[in-house]
């Protein structure tokens, strides 16, 4: 069971609490997380990751153990921590202005 950290915004849009948990059949990736998470949760489908292309939205952020992740590709594995559920996944909104 993974667990994983939604911003404010996506809870309140799937009416869930502070953390949700998703079981992963097969490789735990980025990818396979989201397509979990949009399979359990499909009010967020878009939000996260764009319809067509699945690319990560510009304005979200992915954090795995303390460590930014956004950028990797989504079929890298996600850390063990992450994977045994010591740790959770973090899905943030970007801080933008100034």
């Amino acid at each position: 069971m993974i667990r994983v950290v939604l911003p404010h915004h996506l809870r309140t849009l799937a009416k869930v609490g502070d953390e949700v948990q998703v079981d992963l059949n097969g490789n735990a990736t980025v990818k396979s997380l989201l397509d979990a998470l949009e399979s359990k949760y499909p009010m967020l489908r878009g939000t996260i990751r764009d319809h067509g292309t699945l690319k990560r939205r510009p304005l979200v952020r992915f954090f795995a153990c303390g460590e930014d992740i956004s950028h990797e590709s989504q079929d890298t594995p996600l850390p063990e921590a992450i994977v045994n559920g010591n740790e959770p996944f973090f899905v943030m909104g970007a801080i933008a202005g100034g």
